[in-house]
C-alpha cells in the first residue's frame, strides 16, 4: 500500500513538484498547520469554474467534471474557518456575478410594489446565483438550478459552514441522501410539477459542494447514512487536534492584490476550458488505485470499506483532471502522486472518524478513533512458518 490509513497519523501530503505549483500557491497564506485538509477542500470551488468539460475515466465512459464535494472535519477552533477565507478570494467574479443577478430582483420587486393591482405585472427577470448563500432554502435552490440549466447549464457551489445546514438545503434530513447522490452522479432532482409554463421543477443538478463540522456532528449527520451510498459519496478531510496543548495562535497570510492577481491567471485556464479530454496517465492511476483497494479490501476482510473505496480513487481522479487543467492541460507525475494522496487521505479520513460505524458498532468517539477496520496482517505473530499462515 502506497498510505497506512490505520495510522494515526494522517497520509502526509506529498512535495509539490513539476505540475503542482499551483497548490504550493494556493497555501501559501494558510496557516502552516492547515495547509494539508485545504488541498482536497478547494478542488470543489476550483471546479465550478469549469463549463461543459467532460474526461472519460477508466471505464471508458465520459464524465462531468463537477459534482465535486468535500468535508472537512476538526475540532471546535482547530482553524476550519481559513477554508472560507479561502473559498471568498477563489470566488471572487462569482460574488460579483451574484451581486449584478440580485440588483435585478431587488429592481422587479420595486416595480411590482409600485404597480397598481389593475396594472400589468411586469415578468420576472431570468437570473441565477453562481454561489448562493449558505441559508438557501429547497425550493429556491431548485429554482436556481432551473434558471442556471436555461443560461447554459453553468455550476453553482454553495459552501455550508456547518453540516445540518444541507438538512434546510434539500428540504430535511431525509432527502439529503438523494439530493447529494444526484450532485455527485449530475442528475435530475426535483418533484416534476405541472403549470401553465409547462412541466418544471426536475433540473440537473450541476453543483459543486463543501461542509465543515466537528467530529461529532459528523457522526451524528451520518449515523443513518453508512450503507445508502451517500456517505461514501463524499469526500472527507479530518484533521485532527495535536496531542500538545500550544498557546501559539496559527498564523495566516493575507489574499493581497498580489495573491489574486495570480490566483486569476490560474482561474482563467479553467474558465476557458471546454470539451471532452481523455488523459491516459490519469486513467492509469485509477486503475493502479483499484488494484490497490482490492489488496485493502482483502487485507481487512471488510466489504463496505472496499465498497467506499470504489467513490473515493473516482473523487481523487477528478481531482486530478482539475490539476492537469491548471497545469496547461500537461500531465506530470507530481499529479499522479497527489490523486494517489487524495483517495488515501479520504479514506484515513473516514476510518479516523467513523470506523466503529464502518464495523457496524457505534462508540464514544474517543473509543471510535481506536477501533475500525485493521489490517488482517497484524493478526499474524511476530515469526511462524507456512503451516502456521495456512492454518491462520
Amino acid at each position: 500500500m502506497t498510505y497506512d490509513i490505520f495510522s494515526t497519523t494522517a497520509p502526509t501530503m506529498p512535495s509539490t513538484g513539476k505540475g503542482t505549483h499551483f497548490i504550493k500557491f494556493i497555501l501559501s497564506q494558510a496557516s502552516q498547520d492547515m495547509r494539508e485538509p485545504l488541498v482536497p477542500m478547494v478542488i470543489p470551488a476550483l471546479t465550478a469554474h469549469l463549463h461543459k468539460v467532460t474526461f472519460m475515466y477508466s471505464d471508458n465512459k465520459y464524465y462531468d467534471i463537477c459534482g465535486q464535494m468535500g468535508h472537512l472535519i476538526g475540532p471546535s477552533g482547530i482553524g476550519k474557518a481559513q477554508l472560507t477565507h479561502l473559498l471568498e478570494a477563489i470566488m471572487r467574479s462569482f460574488r460579483s456575478h451574484d451581486e449584478t443577478e440580485f440588483k435585478k430582483l431587488v429592481d422587479w420587486q420595486r416595480q411590482m410594489k409600485t404597480k397598481g393591482s389593475n396594472k400589468e405585472k411586469p415578468e420576472r427577470p431570468d437570473v441565477c446565483f453562481w454561489y448562493p448563500p449558505a441559508d438557501i432554502t429547497n425550493a429556491a435552490f431548485i429554482q436556481n438550478a432551473m434558471a442556471l440549466e436555461k443560461q447554459d447549464q453553468r455550476s453553482q457551489f454553495l459552501n455550508l459552514p456547518e453540516v445540518e445546514m444541507a438538512d434546510r438545503l434539500c428540504g430535511g434530513h431525509r432527502q439529503v441522501s438523494q439530493l447529494v447522490r444526484n450532485i455527485y452522479d449530475v442528475q435530475r432532482h426535483g418533484a416534476l410539477r405541472a403549470t401553465s409554463e409547462g412541466v418544471v421543477g426536475n433540473p440537473t443538478l450541476r453543483v459543486n459542494l463543501t461542509f465543515t463540522s466537528t467530529p461529532e456532528a459528523a457522526r451524528l449527520f451520518y449515523k443513518r447514512d453508512m450503507t445508502n451510498g451517500f456517505f461514501g459519496r463524499i469526500p472527507f478531510a479530518y484533521k485532527p487536534r495535536s496531542g500538545e496543548r500550544s498557546g501559539r495562535i496559527p498564523r495566516q497570510g493575507s489574499y493581497d492584490n498580489e495573491f489574486l492577481s495570480q490566483l486569476d491567471n490560474y482561474l482563467l485556464r479553467l474558465d476557458n476550458c471546454t470539451g471532452s479530454f481523455t488523459v491516459k496517465p490519469l486513467n492509469k492511476i485509477a486503475d493502479q488505485l483499484a488494484e490497490e483497494m482490492a489488496r485493502l479490501g482483502d487485507m481487512t476482510d471488510n466489504d463496505m470499506l472496499w465498497e467506499l473505496s470504489h467513490r473515493s480513487i473516482f473523487s481523487a481522479w477528478k481531482k486530478g483532471a482539475v490539476l492537469w487543467i491548471l497545469n496547461d492541460q500537461t500531465w506530470t507525475r507530481s499529479i499522479g502522486d497527489f490523486v494517489v494522496w487524495f483517495c488515501y487521505y479520504d479514506l484515513w479520513s473516514k476510518v479516523k472518524v467513523f470506523g466503529d460505524m464502518i464495523n457496524g458498532l457505534e462508540l464514544p468517539l474517543e473509543d471510535a478513533q481506536k477501533t475500525g477496520p485493521k489490517n488482517m496482517l497484524c493478526d499474524l505473530p511476530d515469526t511462524f512458518n507456512e503451516q502456521q499462515l495456512e492454518a491462520l
